[in-house]
């Protein structure tokens, strides 16, 4: 732990005591101020900055990520960048800045973004001719080039990705990860000949995000379509994977992938001469997951003692602590504990040794809990006579003792055992929290207790609408989350929970971050 933050350097009551040993430094407790059930807000500040993934930064919702973030970020991109170039998309870079005639070129589009946009208007002391945007997306920014490189129908697909950042101003409560000005993450940009091709990449990409979310991060989600009213502004239809964080009771968009349909392609005039020699407008899709990720993460599995992270996104898995008694040999316990991690290093285990002198073991156990990390190895000299380790769970805390024979092996096991028990009890708490209504009554009673909704609707904006206006409150309005693509049967004769009328469809219904 850095000093700052709550917990960490400094103070304790001194270890007086002469002799040469080293001070030991007497602040065992890293401990958190704030418990997840009591103050959620607070603790989740409390654990991102006490995790060391970000601090926070002068200027309000902008945020420093620090390497226990970024590394987090670089695994989850090494996944879905060799994902998506084996299907054929090529790394690009676009520029950071878009003129204010062609941002405002798709007027649904930018109607969308318009509060968010940051301009430029000076350089030094002069005013700029023409004030500049920076980028909130990037559909305007690139559409005007492939009109220039889209001419045949053999310049399609055209398929590109960039990793980069984006600057989304306006807004309140800014949180980290979930809600900042400035934010990373990649976005996809495809064109088409057909709706078909368009709308099979639409599906494959989401599945992408669900993969991530579920596979990697441990994270339940729903997929779905969002409704007209929450769609990609200027698009022709949206789809997400949505997250639920059950002790807010609040859902989170946790991807989406966009079919943007045949709009930009006209306002950009992005055309191609087909097979049979005549001219088509192309169609596209874009699509994108942000560092929003890693805060779902954070909410769903961090506890009163940290964060919880699960073993394939951990930058480090195991960590190992030496844990020597008085007037023990401490060279061959450290010598020991390197072993251990050259072991579990050659097996493909992200593995750390802390021989920090001036921190007792359980100063250091704390800290490593604090930091999520999956697993802790302790070796002390019983458990050298013994020829095993200790490990100790950071997901539920249970203990055991390993062979070193069989220690790669018994680990591997351990940490898919932690990532697949973390998916379990997230699962089971956010199933826990999904209710079914049909009457309005119904649904108040289960927005009032947190809860996930899933509601018969008509499908009309102006029911949705309607719904937002009469659940406006301190804790914001109630909204669709998204139209679930796995539908429950809806027996005929079934009326919107809303309006009365016959319903259409089954909807998750939610307040959200």
């Amino acid at each position: 732990m850095s000093s700052g933050g709550k917990g960490g350097g400094g103070g304790g009551k001194g270890g007086g005591g002469g002799g040469k040993k080293k001070e030991v430094k007497k602040e065992t407790k890293l401990g958190m101020a704030f418990k997840k059930d009591d103050n959620f807000g607070e603790w989740y500040s409390e654990v991102v900055v006490n995790s060391e993934m970000i601090e926070y930064y002068d200027i309000s919702g902008c945020y420093i990520l620090r390497p226990w973030a970024m590394e987090i970020w670089e695994l989850l991109k090494e996944f879905f960048d060799a994902e998506i170039k084996k299907l054929k998309l090529k790394p690009y870079y676009f520029p950071l800045f878009v003129t204010e005639n062609v941002l405002q070129k798709e007027k649904d589009h930018i109607e969308g973004f318009a509060p968010e946009v940051a301009w430029v208007t000076k350089s030094g002391k002069s005013d700029l001719e023409a004030p500049i945007a920076i980028r909130p997306t990037s559909e305007t920014v690139m559409y005007p080039y492939f009109s220039k490189w889209i001419r045949s129908h053999r310049d399609l697909p055209l398929r590109c990705n960039q990793w980069c950042n984006v600057v989304r101003w306006e807004f309140s409560n800014p949180t980290p990860f979930i809600r900042s000005r400035e934010f990373l993450w990649q976005e996809g940009h495809t064109a088409f000949a057909t709706k078909e091709e368009a709308d099979e990449e639409v599906l494959q990409i989401l599945e992408l995000y669900r993969r991530i979310y579920e596979e990697f991060l441990a994270v339940p989600v729903s997929k779905g379509r969002k409704s007209e009213m929450e769609k990609f502004a200027g698009g022709l239809y949206t789809t997400s994977v949505e997250a639920f964080i059950p002790n807010t009771g609040r859902g989170v968009q946790g991807a989406t992938s966009h079919c943007l349909g045949q709009n930009f392609a006209k306002m950009f005039d992005i055309t191609f001469e087909n097979d049979k020699g005549s001219r088509s407008m192309v169609w596209q899709n874009s699509w994108a997951y942000t560092t929003r990720s890693i805060g779902v993460m954070v909410m769903t599995h961090g506890d009163d003692k940290g964060l919880v992270l699960p073993p394939r996104v951990a930058p480090l898995q195991v960590i190992v602590i030496p844990v020597p008694y008085k007037d023990v040999d401490t060279t061959a316990i450290v010598n020991e504990c390197k072993k251990t991690v050259a072991t579990l290093e050659e097996a493909g285990i992200r593995a750390d040794l802390d021989t920090r002198e001036n921190y007792s073991p359980g100063w250091k156990y704390s800290h490593w809990e604090m930091k999520g990390v999956p697993l802790r190895i302790e070796i002390g000299p019983k458990d050298m006579a013994n020829n095993q380790v200790r490990v100790v769970r950071r997901d539920n805390g249970a203990k055991a003792d390993i062979p070193t024979a069989d220690l790669a092996e018994k680990v591997s096991v351990l940490l898919d055992e932690i990532q697949k028990n973390l998916f379990e009890t997230a699962k089971q708490k956010r199933d826990a929290c999904l209710k079914v209504v049909n009457t309005w009554d119904e649904f108040i009673a289960a927005l009032n207790d947190k809860k996930l909704i899933l509601a018969p609707w008509c499908d009309e904006e102006e029911v949705e609408k309607d719904v937002k206006a009469r659940t406006k409150g301190d804790l914001g309005a109630a909204k669709t989350l998204c139209t679930p693509f796995e539908q429950p049967d809806l027996p005929e004769g079934t009326t919107c929970f809303a309006s009365g009328k016959p319903a259409k469809k089954w909807s998750f219904w939610g307040r959200s971050y």
